[in-house]
């Protein structure tokens, strides 16, 4: 039932709300605040209402996650099996098909946050090592998490609590539960067909956006480094031309230095071979991302550091009146006096062959070091060079250490999956495991708290209270369900997906969920259509939520990172609903009706 005014006021509030988001009149975050101070102001919401948000155990979940996966960026713990998985990318397009492979699959049977999570930092490294937006990829992993997770009962949180709401409802008597592969009928060929679709539209309609700092990198400076081909490297026996580093943006090989110290231009046609040492010209981040790959090329001079638990690459210029100039890089012991090593070097208007040990050192030559945990304090009373920029901090993990974060993650996980803990306290106690076995750092981990996510979803959450309290979300509900229950049971299913998705996509899929199975159940019985049909349906139109950010914790996860805009999940994210809507009408139809 209709609280007046109050629902005129909710219903003005959610208009501003889709008016700005899709304008970008302002930011996402002060839509939410503007339209919940003004439900505030004229007493829709209580001030515990709007705070009810903030006390969320889904928001601290997300942000929970976020900061998990950011330890994971910082230690690359799992780079080196994420470059096994994906051996042998050489486009893109490639690397998001195989992504959303191996996303779905796992999303079936575990929880698909944490899946989101783990996968995001080793995105985003493959992202600035190819020199593509991550943009084009962050969409893409959520709703392939999606896509997954619909194909099982445990899936999916809101799988689940389907299953739940059929089994505790009193309306239809002694209806079976729901099986855990009842999804799979709509579940796989939908995933199929939702990767097929994603591989397709995500170059079209996917926005190409840079963070600011990848954005200024473009336009860095040319690094000259060397890397050594070792045994077992897949390069080996390939021409330059059918490596990933042909064409790719930000690093190219210049050229090849054999064993017999002949230097060889990189023509496309040249075969590389075992302890061929490539040279190659990248720009600072391309270069940084090098150090710590495990596809077989070494950088020589970077040796016993590779072994080291905290490293970083930082930049320095040699100063005019530096001890180092006239001498060749081979014969200045950085090692020694700054605990670092020379990786790269940049001469500005000058192109630089050969060796790099052989380079003779000029007043005013950019280089990159990767230096030891005893740099910064070294460095502060010498006069030979001044420190640019620290590039990228790089950590090296034991095996306890890394046997706390993986064992921890995977154990949180399957307990959490089977309902033995609560991820929230698992990731908690995860957390408090990082920083008391020195992980991550006290100080930097809150850096990486994205607070205009947090505001957004615990926001969203408090309009969805307002469209509950007032009854404006379920008006809208039984106005649809009545528009189309005259005309058959097929044209009722696709109008109960349709508002289904639609309250979903604006009060979270749980909420829609609470609200409309009751209705749906009641339908069923009145009419004498089959419970497990009906259920399946709320499943799939709250579960398969693509249309916003709001709707699902995965779309919110990668709202910031990947620099997302409302409007880019409508466009990606309608066509997949109603594609979705349609498959999974007319599938259930043919089955339970």
């Amino acid at each position: 039932m209709l609280v007046f005014p109050d629902a005129y006021l909710v219903i003005a509030a959610l208009i501003f709300i889709l008016i700005s988001l899709y304008t970008e009149f302002v930011g996402a975050s002060y839509s939410f605040v503007i339209a919940v101070i003004f439900l505030g102001i004229t007493r829709v919401l209580t001030p515990s209402e709007i705070l009810a948000g903030l006390a969320n155990e889904q928001i601290a979940i997300i942000i929970m996650l976020l900061l998990v996966g950011e330890i994971y960026r910082q230690t690359g713990v799992l780079n080196g099996l994420f470059d096994k998985l994906f051996n042998g990318v050489k486009s893109p397009g490639q690397f998001r098909r195989r992504m959303m492979w191996i996303t779905g699959s796992f999303s079936a049977f575990l929880n698909n946050t944490p899946l989101v999570a783990l996968m995001m930092p080793y995105v985003h490294t493959w992202s600035k090592r190819n020199q593509v937006s991550v943009s084009k990829f962050l969409i893409p992993l959520s709703y392939a998490t999606i896509l997954g997770g619909c194909v099982t009962l445990v899936g999916t949180s809101t799988n689940l609590i389907v299953g739940g709401l059929l089994l505790d409802q009193k309306v239809i008597p002694n209806v079976e539960p729901l099986g855990i592969f009842e999804f799979v009928a709509v579940g796989i060929p939908m995933a199929f067909i939702g990767f097929i679709y994603l591989s397709l539209a995500s170059n079209k309609l996917l926005p190409d956006r840079k963070a600011a700092l990848e954005k200024l990198h473009d336009q860095d400076r040319k690094y000259i480094v060397e890397v050594e081909v070792k045994p077992g490297c897949p390069l080996i026996g390939k021409v330059i031309k059918e490596t990933e580093f042909f064409n790719a943006e930000g690093l190219d090989i210049v050229e090849i230095v054999r064993a017999d110290q002949r230097s060889i231009p990189a023509s496309p046609n040249i075969v590389i071979f075992e302890n061929d040492t490539l040279v190659f010209a990248g720009n600072v981040q391309q270069i940084a991302e090098m150090v710590n790959t495990n596809n077989g090329l070494v950088i020589p001079s970077v040796g016993m550091f590779a072994q080291k638990a905290e490293t970083q690459v930082v930049e320095i210029a040699i100063s005019h009146n530096s001890s180092f100039i006239g001498k060749a890089i081979k014969y200045v012991n950085f090692r020694k006096q700054y605990d670092a090593t020379i990786i790269a070097i940049h001469r500005n208007g000058e192109v630089l062959s050969g060796k790099i040990e052989n380079v003779i050192i000029q007043s005013g030559d950019a280089i990159l070091l990767l230096a030891g945990p005893n740099f910064m304090i070294l460095e502060r009373s010498q006069k030979d060079f001044f420190l640019i920029s620290q590039v990228k901090e790089i950590r090296k993990l034991g095996f306890l250490k890394a046997f706390i974060l993986i064992g921890g993650t995977i154990g949180i996980i399957v307990l959490s999956s089977l309902g033995i803990i609560k991820l929230f306290m698992g990731l908690i106690t995860l957390l408090l495991l990082s920083l008391m076995f020195k992980i991550s750092s006290p100080k930097e981990l809150p850096k990486s708290i994205d607070y205009d996510l947090a505001l957004i979803i615990a926001l969203s959450l408090s309009l969805g209270i307002a469209m509950t309290k007032t009854g404006v979300a379920e008006f809208i509900a039984q106005q649809f369900i009545k528009l189309f229950l005259p005309h058959g049971t097929l044209i009722l299913l696709f109008g109960i997906y349709f508002i289904n998705a639609l309250l979903a996509a604006f009060i979270t899929n749980k909420a829609a969920v609470a609200l409309i199975f009751p209705i749906v159940i009641s339908l069923a019985n009145d009419l004498n259509l089959s419970p497990h049909g009906m259920a399946l349906l709320v499943a799939y139109s709250a579960a398969a939520n693509f249309m916003t950010p709001i709707g699902y914790q995965t779309n919110m996860m990668i709202y910031g990172p990947g620099g997302y805009k409302f409007k880019d999940y409508l466009k990606v994210g309608t066509p997949l609903t109603f594609i979705y809507m349609f498959v999974a009408v007319i599938t259930l139809y043919s089955i339970y009706f």
